[in-house]
């Protein structure tokens, strides 16, 4: 069933009649039995997935890694040379780390599953004539559909009844405002989307009054799923570091191959026997190549994605993560995000007083006071509360499993209901005690609505609206001595009091209420009670992350469709307009891309915009060099959030086709969890550069050493299972645990790290080449002068084994840090010091168990030669810290 049939006319242009007849249905709805035919042959309603994950791609992924390749081709050659021991490390370590990231892919995927699962759960129906509930999954065309206040519409609907109906349509229209709806057909056939009065789309809200319809089209037939059959979901493309961790493999491959070559030559030219130079040539290969570098790497973003899901941020990619680190701009949607999305009273005008409101949200705890002074509220505030109650159709309830409190119609109601239960008052109690007997409901026209309740006295009207409005039917106010005439001066005061609370950004209601009236009559000669004030206040939250962005220097910018004056209020309260200015929609609009481009640094609010505006923000940023986070939940978004360098998606009023374009969800729709992500994203990237410094310095390390010994005529100072043993054994735990390192302190204090500068600043390529020197040199010395001392060979090849292994841990607590002294929080990783006692724990039992000294070549070293060892290899800490000082004074890079 298509949304637009092309050879019959429109739905929004059928008659009530019509429709029943084409659809074949009637005003009492299907059947249960014509329901699950229909089912059957349109399928679910739902969205289809963007792309079926296939388990053997993503698996074969995994091993197009030059270094995988390298290790793949070790193992095989060391099993034929007949050493299985070091064929099986090899081999353990690459399956480890092809299948971690397999499995972490298929985790991100499901995870995203259960978002695409969280719009309209349930809608009412009527089958049979009779009312159910069904799960919207098994909507169907023909269905006839009920809305009500703060539903989520759940298939494309032609509406036969609309009764004061509203739509918030800004996910699938861009329109910001509620739309008014009707039943009347249509006559032009063309009409936008957004024009069309009598329909309902699939995805968008019912945010006043109540309606039903004929559902249409399910599923991927509706509009929205016309929409994602057009954007195709985000391909993995390739990240700067994956680029440059792949360029830094295939170097290491080709230094590798070269230092073993001229190695291997040297031996044999010395006389070595071939086949020992051989096992001697693979075990320095290996060696050379940092084996774990993908396992490391994938558990570092494996474990980050993981601790953002706590934090509320879900990553579809792993590899996304790196541009996180170096986000220099967030634009973020204001509603919902930087805000509660929970309409509050603010400010009451009552009797010529003015009243505070304490609290926040949809929970009715809160307190009335008088210029800073508390207190129970008065008899003329309780009738104003109490008015406006009996006005309002939203409920509040908490919910049971979470404890939050939350609202059930349009959010405006909401906030008098919970001011009125702070003031006392009770929904349940009031409409048993004045039920209600009729409404005049609300429009955009008269922009009021009045109810009318019985009472003792007879009927008693209820009014709330738009200040003019109200005011112009009242003909007297209540004041501290009752009702008294509400003349011009008094009409005036009132008037300034509204323009005072909309210059303070605050929605302004005016309430108002004639007792024994009729509905002829109801809405003149009223009393004018008091006027309400509101706001969606801002997060307690947001203002903190803000300035932790201000701190991290990134700049926060808001984007939203409400006006400027609420827009600048909220970003002020925020602290995010202390510099920098607001631009309209309209103001966008006049600015060529080139005006644009120059003005955009400079703006920090953007107000009255569609979602179409997004795409032109994000652009002009990117022409600046920016790296943009851009939010959105619209399917409108869907652009802006694929054009940016991060896009973020709601996962709670976010569309399934946003998510799919995004390539992060938060799963709480809060600004600071996207600060939160971007703290993750710097540590994860710290953690790889910390591990790369390690392991690089240590490999730098093992192969001067072995070059050096050829160069000067010394014998090799390592056997080839020794070799295998610091590669495989020594630096993989450490290495994995620099991996999972805390965050630096600071890490939040600093600037954005370039993304195109890549891991290899000036800092780091120092400290390894120092670390990785400084050890080839001492080992080495130590090696001559252990022989020179009239150590045997194995006592000095052992002698050099344990201070290579030493000054690699004394290295794995320095690299925790390229701009810090190794001195500042030394035992901060826990992990790390357990996976050094581990390793030192493991070398002593080779060292000193007979049974290994053949096998590994060691020697029982004496306490003298410990002194030596220690000495000779804790002398890397000051190399160290003398290098990072100089860093630090030369002004390097340090991020």
């Amino acid at each position: 069933m298509t949304a637009e049939p092309q050879d019959q006319p429109p739905w929004h242009t059928l008659e009530p009649a019509q429709l029943y007849e084409r659809l074949a249905t009637s005003p009492a709805g299907l059947d249960a039995a014509q329901a699950a035919v229909r089912l059957s042959r349109y399928g679910a309603n739902e969205l289809d997935a963007a792309q079926p994950l296939s388990p053997w791609p993503v698996l074969l992924r995994q091993f197009k890694n030059v270094l995988i390749v390298i290790l793949l081709i070790a193992a095989l050659l060391s099993a034929f040379l007949g050493h299985a021991v070091e064929a099986v490390a090899i081999a353990v370590i690459v399956l480890f780390a092809a299948l971690l990231g397999f499995v972490q892919e298929y985790r991100a995927e499901r995870a995203l599953e259960t978002l695409r699962g969280m719009a309209a759960p349930d809608a009412a129906v009527l089958r049979g004539g009779t009312e159910v509930t069904v799960p919207a999954r098994e909507l169907v065309p023909g269905d006839l559909l009920l809305l009500r206040a703060g539903d989520r519409v759940a298939g494309d609907v032609r509406l036969t009844e609309a009764y004061g109906l509203q739509l918030e349509e800004s996910a699938l229209t861009g329109e910001s405002l509620p739309v008014d709806k009707h039943a009347a057909p249509l006559t032009a056939p063309d009409v936008p989307l957004s024009e069309r009065g009598n329909m309902a789309y699939a995805g968008t809200v019912v945010s006043y009054g109540r309606g039903a319809g004929v559902v249409v089209a399910t599923g991927m037939q509706t509009e929205f799923g016309g929409i994602a059959r057009m954007i195709s979901t985000i391909e993995g493309g390739r990240t700067p570091l994956q680029e440059n961790l792949d360029r830094v493999g295939s170097l290491l491959a080709r230094a590798a191959l070269v230092a073993v070559a001229v190695i291997v030559s040297a031996g044999l030219l010395r006389g070595e026997p071939f086949i020992g130079m051989l096992l001697f040539g693979i075990a320095l290969g290996v060696a050379a190549v940092p084996e774990a570098l993908p396992a490391v790497v994938t558990i570092s973003l494996a474990l980050g994605v993981q601790r953002m899901v706590k934090r509320h941020a879900l990553m579809r990619r792993l590899a996304a993560v790196e541009t996180l680190g170096s986000t220099t701009v967030i634009c973020s949607d204001k509603t919902g995000t930087l805000t509660r999305d929970e309409m509050t009273v603010r400010s009451c005008f009552c009797a010529g007083s003015w009243y505070e409101v304490s609290g926040a949200g949809y929970e009715p705890v809160g307190e009335f006071s008088v210029q800073g002074r508390g207190g129970a509220p008065s008899a003329e505030l309780v009738e104003l509360l109490r008015t406006a109650l009996l006005a309002s159709d939203a409920k509040i309830f908490q919910d049971q499993a979470t404890g939050r409190w939350a609202a059930q119609g349009d959010p405006t109601e909401a906030a008098l209901v919970v001011a009125a239960a702070k003031a006392g008052l009770s929904r349940d109690e009031l409409a048993a005690r004045y039920p209600r007997l009729d409404e005049i409901p609300f429009s955009s026209e008269r922009k009021c609505m009045t109810t009318l309740h019985r009472e003792e006295v007879g009927l008693v009207a209820c009014a709330k609206g738009a200040p003019e409005v109200i005011l112009s039917a009242c003909t007297a106010q209540l004041g501290e001595d009752g009702e008294g005439p509400l003349d011009q001066p008094a009409a005036a005061r009132i008037a300034e009091a509204a323009r005072a609370m909309a210059a303070g950004a605050l929605r302004v209601l005016a309430v108002a209420r004639k007792q024994g009236t009729s509905r002829a009559e109801a809405e003149s000669g009223m009393t004018f009670l008091g006027l309400v004030g509101m706001i969606d206040p801002p997060r307690p939250e947001a203002r903190a992350a803000i300035a932790t962005c201000r701190e991290a220097g990134i700049r926060p910018v808001m984007i939203t469709g409400d006006h400027p004056a609420t827009a600048t209020a909220v970003a002020r309260e925020l602290g995010l307009l202390d510099e920098g200015r607001v631009v309209t929609g309209s103001e966008l609009e006049s600015m060529d891309d080139a005006d644009l481009e120059r003005e955009v640094a400079a703006i920090r609010v953007y107000a009255r915009v569609s979602p179409a505006h997004k795409l032109r923000v994000v652009a002009a940023l990117q022409k600046k060099g920016e790296v943009v986070a851009m939010t959105g939940d619209g399917v409108n978004d869907a652009p802006a959030l694929k054009k940016a360098d991060i896009g973020i998606a709601m996962g709670i009023t976010g569309t399934a086709v946003s998510k799919e374009a995004a390539a992060m969800t938060l799963t709480d729709d809060n600004f600071a969890s996207i600060v939160a992500a971007v703290e993750e994203g710097r540590g994860i990237f710290d953690n790889i550069k910390k591990y790369l410094m390690y392991l690089l310095s240590s490999n730098i390390g093992e192969i001067g050493l072995m070059a050096g010994a050829m160069l000067v005529g010394l014998p090799l100072p390592l056997s080839a299972v020794q070799i295998l043993y610091v590669n495989l054994a020594t630096d993989g735990l450490p290495a994995l645990a620099l991996a999972v390192d805390p965050a630096e302190p600071d890490l939040m204090r600093r600037p954005p790290r370039d993304a195109t500068r890549g891991i290899f600043n000036r800092a780091v390529v120092t400290l390894i080449l120092a670390g990785g020197a400084w050890s080839s040199l001492v080992n080495l010395a130590l090696f001559a002068w252990a022989r020179a001392s009239g150590c045997s060979d194995a006592e000095a090849m052992t002698m050099t084994f344990v201070s290579l292994v030493l000054i690699q841990f004394f290295k794995a607590y320095n690299f925790r840090s390229d701009r810090d002294s190794v001195f500042r929080r030394p035992f901060a990783n826990r992990w790390l010091n357990l996976a050094v006692a581990w390793e030192i724990c493991l070398m002593l039992v080779v060292v000193y168990l007979p049974v290994l000294h053949r096998p590994f070549g060691t020697f029982s070293l004496t306490a003298a030669d410990w002194a030596v060892i220690i000495l000779a290899s804790g002398s890397v800490v000051p190399v160290l810290e003398l290098t990072k000082s100089f860093s630090r004074r030369r002004g390097g890079a340090f991020i």
